[in-house]
């Protein structure tokens, strides 16, 4: 297993952020067009989707179930820490991806959602958990105690881990 930490911030060309961005709205493409293909040269890689997940915290659970879901050509496993619930639509979300249980269900190997019971964003993962249930989208929800820090993410790790690994 080979673990990358981007900092989770990239901007378009001109160095500045979009207006109301966060300087993070070319991260997607900085994943897919250089990080990626820069991992596997430098890498002994197994380069194929079924080998690769992204995985993210706070911001970067948001980021990894956008770059993963938009490119499920790329990653088969995705996993969301204490982040990524926001009004999400499992039939309008992340391009209708989700609309259709049976294809989304057969595309995604493992889509995982983690959230300490203690964050402000608990109220939205669980949401997020519920309407994918409702929707038929196949999806691990773990929740645990602890708040949106590094202890509950050291977990979220752990338990992903075992899914990506243990089967």
């Amino acid at each position: 297993m080979i673990i990358v930490m981007e900092n989770g911030y990239a901007t378009k060309a001109g160095g500045l952020p979009a207006a109301g961005g966060r300087g993070n709205e070319a991260f997607g493409e900085l994943m897919v067009r250089d990080l990626v293909p820069m991992i596997d040269a430098s890498y002994r890689t197994l380069a194929d989707r079924d080998h690769r997940a992204i995985a993210g915290l706070s911001m970067g659970a948001g980021q990894a179930m956008q770059v993963g879901l938009d490119n499920l050509d790329l990653f088969a496993s995705i996993g969301a820490f204490s982040g990524a619930g926001r009004n999400l639509d499992p039939k309008t979300s992340f391009g209708g991806v989700l609309a259709d249980s049976a294809t989304a269900n057969q595309r995604i190997k493992l889509l995982w959602i983690g959230c300490g019971t203690e964050d402000r964003l608990f109220a939205s993962g669980k949401a997020l958990h519920e309407s994918l249930s409702a929707a038929g989208i196949r999806h691990v929800w773990f929740e645990g105690a602890g708040s949106h820090e590094w202890q509950v993410w050291r977990r979220h790790l752990h338990e992903l881990a075992q899914h990506l690994f243990g089967e």
